[in-house]
């Protein structure tokens, strides 16, 4: 034991795997050309990212595609389809002329 400083702080440590959404870089460059043209859109519409929405999806199934980051449902990434589907049984007028 040494006097006048604290004692190591890795005694028990464990390092533990990134949270979700941690996803490893992309040091090959390998989904530039989608990043850059995201981010493109991003600078000609003001930081507004609803027109870009295509480009991200693009970006993302690049990534997902190379292995950089994991597969997933589109819906968990935020991608639900604006088609709502009509229901069966539409509803009706339940109000009477009396």
């Amino acid at each position: 034991m040494s006097f006048g400083r604290p004692p190591s702080v890795n005694v028990g440590f464990k390092p533990s795997p990134p949270d979700r959404g941690a996803f490893p870089l992309d040091h090959y460059g390998e989904c530039k050309e989608q990043m850059q043209r995201y981010m493109a859109c991003l600078r000609g519409n003001s930081s507004t990212s609803s027109p870009c929405r295509p480009l991200s999806k693009d970006y993302l199934d690049c990534r997902m595609n190379k292995g950089l980051m994991e597969r997933d449902d589109w819906k968990n990434l935020g991608f639900q389809s604006k088609k709502k589907e009509p229901s069966e049984n539409p509803p009706t007028d339940t109000k009477s002329d009396s």
